[in-house]
């Protein structure tokens, strides 16, 4: 998912600045009516089931979880390609800090989206040549944070329900509540309001939620990787010479490959899901989403069991977080967070 920035910005060229209007121009002026769509003779039976799903999907966002209701997620735009943007992340050959870019409403964010692979590739081989690491990731989805109605795109129908329904709610989460220049907070908001969204989603309807096994597997294979950017981190501080460094590094992602080769082995065996992952090159650039979209969910998972799993109450709660400063807002969700490793009493378990 992606946050696309206000189409000026002193930071950015001409050209980035016309490529991001061109884009949403032609989001815009594709957009159809999702309710017209299923009416259509001419729409696959397969479409139209998925938009109906997600046409539920988007009034039990509002209705059941409390967040906007306007048009956005009511339309449907064909993108004929499989991304809506592709996202540029790049950092220094021996840093793990992203290189920022800045927009005067969306803040600094550690990427830089393109509605063009071509363009996108092209910006990746720029900073490349300079020096960095870089790394081209597809987005499924995208929000302007309710600048204009966001559609939805067929880019968000390739993956099951699930991932649908839980993007539409990610995506309005960002619509709900955006901090400028923290993206770990506004990320973790929406992935703790997608994943709580989606559980109460599936109890609504009478379906099984997914097994515990499938999440404790991602929130393991993402601390392997967190724990392999802290130990470059490390390395990165040091004095070595760059020769030493860079074979230093490489030294640390193959411990990683074994790693997490022994990881999967012991605790998931016959689950290979992120073979293919670790498999590709991995560099700096790589390891910027992870921990990104997830790191403070269980701060908020905590929060909303402060609230008794009233939408509304919980809602406040993150609005009084994101008023105070950085380093305020990140104490107090370590605090959050140190409590969610203990069980909630059943009487302030959410929707017990």
């Amino acid at each position: 998912m992606a946050i696309l920035a206000t189409l000026t910005s002193a930071c950015s060229t001409l050209r980035y600045v016309a490529h991001v209007a061109h884009g949403q121009a032609q989001l815009v002026s594709g957009r159809e009516p999702i309710a017209k769509v299923i009416a259509d003779p001419a729409t696959d039976a397969k479409l139209a089931a998925r938009l109906r799903i997600a046409q539920e999907a988007r009034g039990f966002a509002s209705a059941r979880l409390h967040l906007p209701d306007n048009h956005s997620y009511t339309s449907y735009v064909d993108l004929k390609r499989p991304y809506v943007v592709w996202n540029v992340f790049a950092a220094p050959r021996y840093s793990v800090d992203p290189i920022l870019h800045c927009f005067p409403i969306a803040g600094c964010v550690p990427y830089r989206g393109w509605f063009d692979e071509a363009l996108a590739k092209a910006e990746a081989a720029k900073l490349e040549a300079r020096g960095d690491d870089v790394y081209v990731g597809g987005v499924t989805a995208y929000s302007t944070l309710g600048w204009f109605a966001d559609p939805i795109t067929s880019t968000m129908l390739r993956w099951d329900d699930d991932e649908l329904i839980g993007t539409i709610f990610h995506e309005l989460a960002h619509q709900q509540l955006y901090v400028k220049d923290d993206t770990a907070f506004n990320e973790s908001f929406a992935t703790f309001v997608q994943d709580e969204g989606l559980r109460e989603w599936r109890t609504s309807r009478g379906e099984s939620v997914h097994e515990e096994r499938d999440r404790n597997a991602g929130d393991e294979f993402v601390q392997l990787v967190l724990d392999l950017r802290e130990r470059l981190r490390k390395l990165y501080a040091g004095e070595l010479s760059q020769a030493a460094m860079e074979a230093a590094k490489q030294n640390e992602i193959a411990e990683f490959r074994r790693r997490y080769a022994e990881w999967r082995d012991t605790h998931f065996p016959g689950d290979h899901r992120y073979d293919a992952l670790v498999a590709k090159p991995i560099n700096n650039a790589t390891l910027l989403p992870f921990g990104l979209y997830d790191g403070w969910t269980p701060a908020f998972a905590a929060l909303f069991a402060q609230s008794a799993g009233d939408w509304s109450a919980f809602y406040i709660r993150v609005g009084e977080l994101a008023r105070v400063g950085k380093a305020a807002r990140e104490e107090r969700l370590r605090a959050l967070a140190a409590t969610a490793a203990q069980p909630v009493p059943p009487s302030r378990r959410p929707n017990s």
